[in-house]
This record gives structure tokens, sequence and C-alpha cells, in this order.
């Protein structure tokens, strides 16, 4: 029983002795998100029957463990996976194969005869420096005979002549040999190391198979340092006939490894954004000094977050109204010590001073995340829950055939291009461009002006059906008429029904905006103010053909009981009273001016000052 239980342990400890096994992987597939890529890899293994560790090389240098798969035979049961970069490298080298183990034995031969040469060239030196001590020691003595003085001349020169004739042959001999010692170190380097071998990180497997043989893996899994961006060239010969979008993609990873010849995805998923819904607050209606000020002239941004975002708590510091407020996240202020959470300002984080500086009436859209919605994403910083700011700036920002050769798909919650023509994506963080599909846009042109900001007309193609297209957020080259004319910006998340695509500016139309003095003033009715504004608007067309523009202008709203509002003269204006735009509709023939008229009266307490009018 003692001997079977010895054996036992014996063939365990054999086997766990056993050196792990090397291959290296290499990239076949990639799915290219926003803000990460999907890596497919394959590799071939020979492996015992048994328990075996397999070190697989040339994986992602950041991928996220949990999202590694590995594909096998069903002999093959993967036990364990573990991702490092810092795998012990004496093992990496294949003790076993033939070619290395004679690369290795030729280096050990070489090194010894390095040795062998540095010791005759010591010996040597050692020769030569005595016999010029000993030339010395005979020149100083005296009672030599003339023909013993002769003799001893003759065997100094002989020997000294034989010693460094010597001296400089082994020199000779250990350069030859230190050259070829570089030549084998490098073979060897060239032996243990493959060409796609670029990346520090590593994939450790404990498996167990049924026989020996050879085994194919495969390797998915998210890796970090990669994505890409949409972008467009709209090439439009005239106003007549379609627009030529050509729909490309710039693709840059960071991933440690080469992407060689590689079968590629881009989808428009994002895998790590936050996947928890968000979830409503009951919304507490308080009160806000409305005097107070900052420096800039308008309410401080954070008295306007109080009882506006739920989940927000203000604590106002000392001094004048609105300074040195705090904003804490209900649930984290006791627990954290009053920490204010981390501020995003148009996807940027930000400091708080930045944050309080901010108008408020250039704030678009404010969200709290709390909980396992703010560390998801923003991780450590979001410990304390995450203000996401998005400004009017920020929504402005974020505002043969090609088409044989990638295969749109139109899945549940997202797009994805499948480009059948391999690529090469170094790992350089340089953007590579890639054109995906050529669309032929079938569009409407037409002007469109408002001179109250811009006195320029602006060539407008409008789409209709847009979302059969698959279009993504991106910038645009314009190209129009064969040169280059600007860029734009690219929005299909719209709720209308039309896709507006400015095409750049038309200097063949003038338009200039006037106000008319004679018929503008202001006058003072009892207690009231009264004041009337009035504006020409001249419009003219210079091309050669005729145009169809649209311009607009508006007039104020009044939200105050005490404050009336009165538009006196349109012109024949559409006008939208809800929100006080006019838009006026002209057909121009070459050469034609036309003129337009806006007048409006403003009435109100003669004590209460407009800053805004």
């Amino acid at each position: 029983m003692k001997k079977i239980l010895f054996l036992c342990l014996l063939i365990s400890s054999m086997t766990f002795a056993q050196k792990p096994i090397f291959t290296t992987a290499k990239a076949v597939a990639a799915t290219v998100y926003f803000n990460g890529a999907e890596l497919s890899q394959a590799t071939t293994v020979n492996l015992p029957a048994g328990s075996s560790e397999i070190v697989v090389k040339n994986v992602a240098d950041n991928l996220n463990e949990n999202t590694v798969r590995i594909g096998a035979p069903a002999g093959l049961t993967v036990l364990s996976v573990q991702f490092t970069r810092d795998y012990i490298a004496e093992y990496e080298a294949d003790e076993t194969s033939p070619a290395i183990k004679k690369v290795r034995d030729s280096i050990s031969l070489v090194q010894k005869e390095l040795e062998r040469t540095a010791t005759a060239k010591a010996s040597e030196l050692k020769v030569l420096e005595l016999l010029d001590k000993n030339n010395q020691v005979y020149g100083q003595q005296s009672g030599l005979s003339v023909t013993e003085l002769m003799k001893m001349v003759d065997y100094y020169k002989a020997k000294r002549t034989e010693t460094a004739t010597a001296i400089n042959t082994l020199t000779e001999k250990e350069k030859k040999l230190n050259e070829l010692l570089a030549k084998l170190n490098s073979r060897l380097e060239t032996d243990t190391t493959t060409d796609d071998d670029l990346s520090e990180g590593k994939l450790v497997l404990q498996v167990m198979n049924d026989k020996a043989g050879t085994i194919p893996l495969t390797i998915d899994y998210l890796a970090q340092n990669a994505g890409w961006t949409p972008f467009y060239d709209l090439r439009a010969d005239n106003i007549t006939e379609p627009i030529n979008l050509l729909y490309k993609a710039e693709v840059v990873q960071q991933t440690g490894l080469d992407w060689k010849k590689i079968k590629l995805t881009l989808s428009s998923g994002m895998p790590n954004q936050s996947n928890i819904a968000p979830s409503i607050n009951p919304w507490f209606l308080t009160t806000y000094n409305p005097l107070a000020y900052t420096s800039n002239g308008f309410a401080n941004v954070t008295e306007t977050l109080q009882g506006q975002v739920a989940g927000v708590a203000i604590s106002t510091g000392q001094g004048q109204p609105g300074a040195n407020s705090t904003v804490i996240l209900r649930g984290y202020g006791s627990m954290n010590g009053n920490i204010e959470p981390l501020y995003v300002i148009d996807g940027v984080p930000d400091n708080a001073d930045n944050f309080r500086s901010l108008n408020p009436k250039e704030i678009v859209n404010i969200e709290v995340l709390k909980d396992a919605g703010a560390t998801a994403i923003y991780g450590n910083r979001g410990a304390n829950g995450v203000i996401i700011v998005t400004t009017k700036k920020g929504k402005f920002k974020e505002k043969a055939s090609v088409d044989k050769f990638t295969q749109v798909t139109e899945n549940q919650m997202n797009v994805s291009f499948d480009i059948d023509i391999p690529y090469d994506i170094l790992s350089n963080g340089k953007k590579h461009s890639i054109t995906m599909k050529e669309i032929k846009l079938p569009a409407f042109f037409r002007h469109l002006s408002v001179p109250k900001l811009e006195e320029e007309a602006f060539l407008m193609a409008e789409i209709t059906d847009y979302s059969k297209y698959n279009l993504l957020k991106g910038e645009a080259n314009i190209i129009f008429e064969g040169m280059y004319a600007g860029k734009t910006y690219i929005d299909p998340g719209q709720t209308t029904d039309t896709l507006s695509l400015s095409m750049g500016r038309d200097k063949k139309i003038d338009i200039e905006r006037t106000k008319v003095v004679e018929k503008s003033g202001s006058k003072f009715l009892s207690s009231k103010k009264e004041e009337t504004f009035t504006y020409d608007i001249i419009v003219r067309n210079n091309k050669k053909e005729a145009v169809q523009l649209t311009v607009k202008d508006q007039y104020p709203l009044s939200t105050l009981e005490n404050m009336e509002v009165e538009l006196l003269e349109s012109s024949g204006a559409d006008v939208d009273e809800e929100t006080g735009i006019l838009q006026w509709q002209m057909k121009l023939k070459p050469g034609e001016t036309k003129k337009v008229r806006l007048s409006y009266r403003v009435r109100h307490p003669k004590d209460v000052g407009i800053g805004n009018l």
C-alpha cells in the first residue's frame, strides 16, 4: 500500500513539475468598437495526455480577463485562464527544439574558445612585459663584452617579434569569435521570437487532455486601447444630381500586437459603456436666491442645480450669495466626508471651479450617475458620484466599388460593417483610414440664411428617409464642383423626417440686414416704455441660375405679465408664435433682388431695464 501511495505521489510531482508548453497566437479577426476591440486569435499546440500548462504568447497587452473565451476540441478541458505580462522569461525558450539546442551548443563552444584565447593573449602580453623590463636591466649593467651584448640584442629582437606576432594573431582571433558569438545570439533570438511576437501579454492555461496530439485553439477576448471614428467625404458636382457619399472610418489601435491581414469588422456598439438602466428618484422642490450672481453676471450654476436635478444637495458657504457653494450627491455626503462628485463637462473630466463658472443658459442637459453606474464608467474617480454636463457647445461637437467588399448588418442595438478585404492595422496609435461604403444620396438642395447671426447664405442638402443608410455621427469633408469647400457635421440622431447637411457658404448670394432708423425708437407712455425695432433684409442672387432661399429671423417673446411684445410687420413670413421665429421662402431668379421687413414693438414698465433686447 505504501509503495502504491509513493508511486502516485511521484507521478503527481512529475506531472506538476512538467515544463510549460509555449505557443504563439496569431490575430485572425477583430471587431472594433468605438471604445475597444474584440480580438480573435488562433494557434495550435502539441499536448501530451493528462494535465498541462500552456503559455499563449502574443496576446494584447491590456485585455479584460473576464471576457476571455477559449475554443478547443471536445477532448480538451480548460481548467483555468490567467492573463499576465510578467511570466518568467527563462522558461520561454523551447529547449527540446533541435535547432535551438544546436545554436545553444555552438554558443557554449565559442564562449569556451574565447576564454582560452583570452588566457593565451594575457600570457603573451606578460612575456612582452618581462622582455622589456630585462632589456632595461641589461642596459644598465657594465662589464659585458661586445660579443655577449650582440647575442643579447639578437635574442631580444627575435623573441619580441615572435611575441608581438602572437598577440596580434590572438587579438584577430578574439575579434572573429566575438563576431560569431553575436551572430549566434541573434539567431537564437530569431528562432525563439516570431515576427508577430511583439506584445508583452500572455495567457497561462491549465488544461486536461484526453489523449496526446496536436490541438487547435481559438482565443477571443475584449481588448482596450482600440477604437474607430466614422467620417465622410461628400461630393456634389451640381445641385441637380445626387450627393456621392464616401463612408469612411479612422481605426486606431495600441493593443501591443500588430494586426496583419486581419478580418476586420467595425461596430457602432460600446461594450465598455455602462448597461445599468437609470433609476428616477423623487423630485423635491426647493427655493434658491435669484439674486446670486457671479463675477460673470449670471447666477451660479450650483444654485440652479438645487431642486432641478434629483439627488443633489447644495451646501452654501459664507459670504456673497452663491459663493463657495458645494455640490454633494445624496447618499455620499456623510459617508465620504462631504467630498464633491466628479464633474464631466462635454465628455471631459473637469474640476469643480470650471463647473461653477459655467453659464446656466449654456447648459443643455445635466445627468447624475451614482453607485455602480458611476464606477462602471469612470472607475474610482466616480466613487463620489458623477455629474455629467452637456453644454450647447458640446452638443454641437457631437454634432473598384467598395460596396461589394463591405457587408452592413443591422443588429438589434447597433450597426456593424464587415469588411472582406484583409487589412494591416499596426499597433502604433496612428490613424488608419478605411473606406467602407459608397452611397448615392438623393438630395433636395436649397439655400438658408439667418442674417441676424451671419449675413451669408448656406447651401443645404436635405435628405429624406436617411435612416436606411445607417449613417453615424461624424465629420465630413465637402467637395463641391470639384473643389474642397470645408467641413460639415453629419448627425443622424434626430427626430425629424429630413436630414439637413450644410454644404458650405455660397458667396454668390449677397445678404444684408439693416436697422431702419426712422421706423425704430423708444417713447414713454405714462408708466410704460415703448420700444420699436424695424429691420430690412435685402437679398440678391448673383448666380446664373435660380435659387430657392429660406431666410430666418426672429422677434422676442415675453414671459412676464407686465411686458408686452407685438409683431408689427412680417412681410408675409411664416410665423411661429411659440418660438418667435419667422421664415421667408424666396425663389430668386438670376440677378434678382428682394427685400422683406421685420418690425416689432416691446412695451414694459419704464423702471425695468431689459438686458438682452
